[in-house]
Protein backbone atom coordinates (compact mmCIF):
# COMPACT_ATOMS: atom_id res chain seq x y z
CA UNK A 1 0.00 0.00 0.00
CA UNK A 2 1.13 3.48 -0.83
CA UNK A 3 1.98 6.14 1.99
CA UNK A 4 2.85 9.63 1.38
CA UNK A 5 6.71 9.00 1.39
CA UNK A 6 6.49 6.47 -0.91
CA UNK A 7 4.02 8.12 -3.51
CA UNK A 8 5.86 10.62 -6.45
CA UNK A 9 5.57 14.41 -5.67
CA UNK A 10 6.04 17.38 -7.87
CA UNK A 11 7.52 20.04 -6.02
CA UNK A 12 5.93 22.72 -8.43
CA UNK A 13 2.49 21.42 -8.04
CA UNK A 14 2.66 23.09 -4.44
CA UNK A 15 3.60 26.04 -6.22
CA UNK A 16 1.28 26.47 -8.76
CA UNK A 17 -1.70 24.72 -7.84
CA UNK A 18 -3.64 27.86 -5.79
CA UNK A 19 -2.94 29.98 -9.07
CA UNK A 20 -4.39 27.44 -11.34
CA UNK A 21 -7.36 27.00 -9.23
CA UNK A 22 -8.20 30.92 -9.02
CA UNK A 23 -8.47 30.50 -12.84
CA UNK A 24 -10.05 26.92 -13.14
CA UNK A 25 -12.75 28.26 -10.75
CA UNK A 26 -13.72 31.04 -13.39
CA UNK A 27 -13.78 29.38 -15.94
CA UNK A 28 -14.59 25.60 -15.85
CA UNK A 29 -18.49 24.84 -16.67
CA UNK A 30 -20.28 23.81 -13.29
CA UNK A 31 -20.80 20.35 -14.27
CA UNK A 32 -19.75 17.82 -16.70
CA UNK A 33 -16.32 15.76 -16.73
CA UNK A 34 -13.04 17.69 -16.83
CA UNK A 35 -10.84 15.69 -19.13
CA UNK A 36 -6.89 16.42 -17.57
CA UNK A 37 -4.25 15.08 -20.11
CA UNK A 38 -0.99 14.27 -18.81
CA UNK A 39 -1.72 13.77 -14.71
CA UNK A 40 1.38 13.37 -13.74
CA UNK A 41 1.37 12.13 -10.23
CA UNK A 42 -1.96 13.17 -9.73
CA UNK A 43 -1.93 15.62 -7.39
CA UNK A 44 -3.39 18.61 -9.37
CA UNK A 45 -7.00 16.31 -9.42
CA UNK A 46 -6.43 15.44 -5.91
CA UNK A 47 -6.10 19.04 -4.85
CA UNK A 48 -8.62 20.97 -7.27
CA UNK A 49 -11.26 18.25 -7.34
CA UNK A 50 -12.66 18.83 -4.23
CA UNK A 51 -12.42 22.81 -4.22
CA UNK A 52 -14.36 22.83 -7.30
CA UNK A 53 -18.24 22.60 -8.26
CA UNK A 54 -19.70 19.14 -6.62
CA UNK A 55 -21.04 18.62 -10.22
CA UNK A 56 -17.97 18.54 -11.68
CA UNK A 57 -16.19 15.07 -12.15
CA UNK A 58 -12.35 14.86 -12.68
CA UNK A 59 -10.94 12.14 -15.06
CA UNK A 60 -7.48 11.94 -14.90
CA UNK A 61 -5.15 10.29 -17.67
CA UNK A 62 -1.57 9.43 -18.50
CA UNK A 63 0.24 7.93 -21.51
CA UNK A 64 1.56 5.24 -19.68
CA UNK A 65 0.10 2.39 -17.88
CA UNK A 66 2.65 2.74 -14.98
CA UNK A 67 1.45 5.86 -13.85
CA UNK A 68 -2.04 5.08 -13.23
CA UNK A 69 -1.52 3.72 -9.86
CA UNK A 70 0.17 6.46 -8.67
CA UNK A 71 -3.02 8.95 -9.89
CA UNK A 72 -5.19 6.79 -8.02
CA UNK A 73 -3.19 6.91 -4.65
CA UNK A 74 -2.72 10.48 -4.25
CA UNK A 75 -6.83 10.52 -5.39
CA UNK A 76 -7.63 8.21 -2.35
CA UNK A 77 -5.56 9.77 0.30
CA UNK A 78 -7.35 12.96 0.00
CA UNK A 79 -10.68 10.87 -0.33
CA UNK A 80 -11.70 12.43 -3.42
CA UNK A 81 -14.73 11.10 -4.58
CA UNK A 82 -15.61 13.01 -7.70
CA UNK A 83 -12.21 12.22 -9.34
CA UNK A 84 -12.60 9.01 -11.00
CA UNK A 85 -10.08 5.96 -11.66
CA UNK A 86 -7.37 7.03 -13.88
CA UNK A 87 -7.05 6.33 -17.55
CA UNK A 88 -4.46 5.32 -20.45
CA UNK A 89 -4.74 7.92 -23.32
CA UNK A 90 -2.04 8.70 -25.56
CA UNK A 91 -3.18 12.23 -27.05
CA UNK A 92 -1.52 10.64 -30.58
CA UNK A 93 -3.84 8.03 -31.25
CA UNK A 94 -6.83 8.40 -33.25
CA UNK A 95 -8.96 6.74 -30.63
CA UNK A 96 -9.69 8.79 -27.26
CA UNK A 97 -10.88 6.40 -24.23
CA UNK A 98 -14.02 8.59 -24.40
CA UNK A 99 -16.12 10.23 -26.79
CA UNK A 100 -17.15 13.70 -25.03
CA UNK A 101 -16.18 16.02 -22.22
CA UNK A 102 -17.03 19.50 -21.07
CA UNK A 103 -13.83 20.41 -20.65
CA UNK A 104 -10.01 19.44 -21.07
CA UNK A 105 -6.94 20.54 -18.81
CA UNK A 106 -3.33 19.95 -19.74
CA UNK A 107 -0.61 21.14 -17.48
CA UNK A 108 3.40 20.99 -18.90
CA UNK A 109 3.21 18.72 -21.56
CA UNK A 110 3.53 20.42 -24.87
CA UNK A 111 6.78 21.23 -24.18
CA UNK A 112 8.20 18.10 -22.63
CA UNK A 113 7.01 16.01 -25.41
CA UNK A 114 7.23 15.87 -29.76
CA UNK A 115 5.14 18.69 -31.15
CA UNK A 116 3.34 15.81 -32.88
CA UNK A 117 1.65 15.69 -28.80
CA UNK A 118 0.43 19.00 -29.35
CA UNK A 119 -1.39 18.58 -32.79
CA UNK A 120 -2.69 14.98 -31.56
CA UNK A 121 -4.20 17.23 -28.44
CA UNK A 122 -6.03 19.89 -30.64
CA UNK A 123 -6.92 16.79 -33.00
CA UNK A 124 -8.52 15.25 -29.90
CA UNK A 125 -9.84 17.51 -28.63
CA UNK A 126 -11.90 18.96 -31.48
CA UNK A 127 -13.22 15.64 -31.42
CA UNK A 128 -14.50 15.41 -27.74
CA UNK A 129 -15.66 19.05 -26.48
CA UNK A 130 -18.86 20.69 -27.93
CA UNK A 131 -19.22 23.92 -29.09
CA UNK A 132 -17.50 26.94 -26.79
CA UNK A 133 -16.06 24.01 -24.27
CA UNK A 134 -12.85 25.52 -22.88
CA UNK A 135 -9.18 23.81 -23.63
CA UNK A 136 -6.93 25.01 -20.72
CA UNK A 137 -2.86 24.90 -21.44
CA UNK A 138 -0.43 25.77 -18.34
CA UNK A 139 3.30 26.14 -18.66
CA UNK A 140 5.97 28.23 -20.19
CA UNK A 141 5.69 29.67 -23.58
CA UNK A 142 7.54 31.73 -26.17
CA UNK A 143 5.78 35.37 -26.78
CA UNK A 144 6.07 36.40 -30.32
CA UNK A 145 9.21 34.54 -31.03
CA UNK A 146 11.29 35.36 -27.98
CA UNK A 147 11.46 33.74 -24.64
CA UNK A 148 9.84 35.95 -21.61
CA UNK A 149 12.52 35.04 -18.97
CA UNK A 150 16.14 34.17 -18.85
CA UNK A 151 15.19 31.02 -16.91
CA UNK A 152 12.64 30.12 -19.43
CA UNK A 153 15.55 30.18 -21.60
CA UNK A 154 17.84 27.73 -19.61
CA UNK A 155 14.71 25.58 -19.19
CA UNK A 156 14.34 25.29 -22.80
CA UNK A 157 18.14 24.69 -23.74
CA UNK A 158 17.96 21.20 -21.09
CA UNK A 159 15.16 20.08 -22.60
CA UNK A 160 16.49 20.53 -26.34
CA UNK A 161 19.47 18.78 -24.61
CA UNK A 162 17.19 15.81 -22.93
CA UNK A 163 15.50 15.26 -26.77
CA UNK A 164 16.17 17.56 -29.76
CA UNK A 165 11.84 17.49 -30.02
CA UNK A 166 11.10 19.18 -27.08
CA UNK A 167 11.14 22.64 -26.17
CA UNK A 168 9.13 25.38 -25.31
CA UNK A 169 6.78 26.68 -27.93
CA UNK A 170 6.12 29.72 -29.64
CA UNK A 171 2.25 30.65 -28.15
CA UNK A 172 2.04 32.96 -31.17
CA UNK A 173 3.91 31.22 -33.89
CA UNK A 174 3.23 27.70 -32.78
CA UNK A 175 0.17 27.02 -30.99
CA UNK A 176 -2.31 29.97 -31.98
CA UNK A 177 -2.16 28.97 -35.67
CA UNK A 178 -2.09 25.09 -34.68
CA UNK A 179 -5.81 25.83 -32.43
CA UNK A 180 -6.91 27.65 -35.21
CA UNK A 181 -6.77 25.21 -37.99
CA UNK A 182 -7.59 22.53 -35.62
CA UNK A 183 -11.26 24.57 -34.84
CA UNK A 184 -10.33 26.77 -31.46
CA UNK A 185 -10.13 30.33 -30.90
CA UNK A 186 -8.31 31.87 -27.99
CA UNK A 187 -10.18 33.31 -25.58
CA UNK A 188 -7.65 34.53 -22.91
CA UNK A 189 -3.81 34.78 -21.31
CA UNK A 190 -3.55 34.60 -18.07
CA UNK A 191 0.10 35.42 -16.40
CA UNK A 192 1.16 32.83 -13.61
CA UNK A 193 4.01 32.17 -11.18
CA UNK A 194 7.37 31.39 -12.80
CA UNK A 195 6.93 32.74 -15.54
CA UNK A 196 4.23 30.28 -16.23
CA UNK A 197 1.00 30.99 -18.38
CA UNK A 198 -2.53 29.55 -18.31
CA UNK A 199 -3.84 29.69 -22.00
CA UNK A 200 -7.57 29.25 -22.84
CA UNK A 201 -8.97 28.24 -26.02
CA UNK A 202 -12.17 27.90 -26.30
CA UNK A 203 -14.09 25.16 -29.34
CA UNK A 204 -15.56 26.81 -32.33
CA UNK A 205 -18.82 25.92 -34.15
CA UNK A 206 -17.65 24.30 -37.61
CA UNK A 207 -18.16 27.06 -39.94
CA UNK A 208 -20.61 25.01 -42.92
CA UNK A 209 -19.00 24.62 -46.70
CA UNK A 210 -19.97 27.16 -48.88
CA UNK A 211 -23.15 26.30 -51.19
Amino acid sequence: MQTDATRPHAPATLRNREPILAVLRRVLPAEGLLLEIASGTGEHAAFMSPRLSPRLIWQPSEAHADALRDIDGHARAENCARVLPAIVLDVCGVDWPLSAAAAIFCCNMIHIAPWAAAEGLFAGAARVLPNGAPLILYGPFKRHGAHTAPSNQVFDAGLQAQDSRWGVRCLDTQVVPLAERSGFALDEIVAMPANNLIVIFRRRAPVPPSS
